[in-house]
Formats: C-alpha cells, structure tokens, sequence
C-alpha cells in the first residue's frame, strides 16, 4: 500500500472519538500512525482500516503521562508525521479526584501535561518541514469556564486550550497550522453512562467527520455553533450569579 498523502499520527487512538478520526483520514486515503497505551489492542482496528480504506497503518505505544518515554516514542515512528491529532483524555470523578493528589495528577497529566510536553517536541520537527502541516488538540467546552461539577478535568483542559493558543502565535510564520477543538457532549465510552442532554450530544462519527473537515480547511478553532452560543451566554453570567447556579 502506498500513498502519495501524507502520514496522519492519532495520539490517543484507541478512544471512540480518536477511532472515528482516523476512519475519516483513512477514507482520504492517508498513512495511519495509531498511538496509544497497550498498543497491541490497535490491532484490530489497523487491520479494520487497511482492508476497508487500503491504507498503510502503524501501530505504536504511546503513554503520554510517561514523559521520559516520548522521545523514544517519536523516535520509534515509522516516518514523521504531517498532520497530529491528540485525542487524549481522561474525564476522571470530580467528587473522588479532589483533594486526591494521585487521582488529581492522573487528570492533569493525562489531559494537559502529557500531550503538551510531547507535542512542543513533535511541533518543533514538524514546523521546519518543506511543506504544511498541521497538529490538532482536542480540548473541551468544560475548559471555557470552571464548573463545580468537573473543574479539575476542565481546569486541565483550559490549560491545554491556553497553550493551544500560544503554540498558534509561535508558529504563525511557519507552516505548522494548529487547530484547537472544543467537543460538548459526544457519544463515547467515556460518556457513558451520564444522562447527556439529545439536543447538545453528537455521535462519534459524526464529529470525527466534523474535526477532519475543519483541520482541512484550515480553521483554527473547531466548536460547534449550539456549544459555541451556549458557553459564550455561561461565560458571560455575572460571577455572583454563575456561583449560585446548578448545572
């Protein structure tokens, strides 16, 4: 199998939300990398998408809350990619990670500290490449404003959103485009379970399709129209009565 497009990189793959990602490069017909911890159950899906898409894919361990381990990591990959997605994430329980500092470290790391330390590392290679390309964070609305039902998992995602944002006016001379995504609720494992409002949840795939369309126009941030207009009215609730409130 061979390509003329160039080689995508899913950190994160084994999520719902990364998978439906890669089907959707797949379909493009690019080179898949998929990264992730326990790599040897990506698998299934590589096989899935070299039958179904005739792609190349590569399967790769990848823990990003290791950080001594992500050079090795970048160094192990088949060909450095051109477009990187970080699909990392972990939600965590607001009420038992509080006050708990391994629980608490875990969300950080997993959700901030991981993939922005071993992305600065892929954004320095990939910015003096020849031709363009591009690195994709999947953040959160949860990150737009601190709630006291998930602040320490959106505090973690407010900051990767921040660095997002200054990784954006580094490399603003350069051909390194960096796409921020901000998903309400979507229909993944990691929702399981909570009672999502119909209106404001998306299907996996869905979304998947939405994130590749917008990286491939060249959109800078990726945020739904419904979340975009909702947390823009929760950001601009007065303090003393956003603090009272119960959602």
């Amino acid at each position: 199998m061979t390509s003329t497009k160039a080689p995508v990189l899913i950190i994160g793959a084994r999520s719902d939300m990364a998978r439906g990602i890669a089907a959707e490069y797949a379909k493009l017909g690019h080179p898949l990398q998929l990264a992730a911890r326990n790599h040897d159950d990506l698998e299934r899906d590589a096989a899935d998408f070299r039958i179904r898409y005739s792609v190349e894919v590569t399967i790769h361990e990848c823990d990003v809350t290791s950080m001594g381990s992500h050079d090795a990591f970048i160094n192990g990959l088949s060909s450095l990619p051109a477009i990187v997605v970080s699909a990392v994430g972990v939600l965590g329980d607001q009420d038992a990670d509080a006050g708990n500092v391994e629980a608490s470290e875990r969300v950080f790391d997993t959700n901030f500290v991981g993939p922005v330390l071993l992305l600065e590392k892929l954004a320095a290679k990939m910015a003096v490449l020849p031709d363009a390309t591009a690195i994709v964070g999947i953040g959160s609305v949860a990150g737009d404003r601190g709630r006291g039902k998930n602040y320490i998992y959106g505090s973690a995602k407010a900051g990767f959103a921040a660095y997002l944002s200054g990784m954006r006016q580094k490399y603003v001379n350069s051909k390194l485009q960096i796409t921020t995504v901000k998903p309400g609720f979507v229909r993944t494992a990691m929702t399981a379970g909570m009672e999502t409002p119909a209106p404001l949840t998306t299907d996996a795939d869905a979304f998947a399709a939405r994130v590749v369309k917008a990286q491939q126009a060249g959109k800078l941030v990726y945020y739904d129209l419904r979340w975009r207009v909702l947390m823009s009215v929760i950001c601009h609730v007065p303090e003393p009565i956003f603090k009272k409130m119960k959602f």
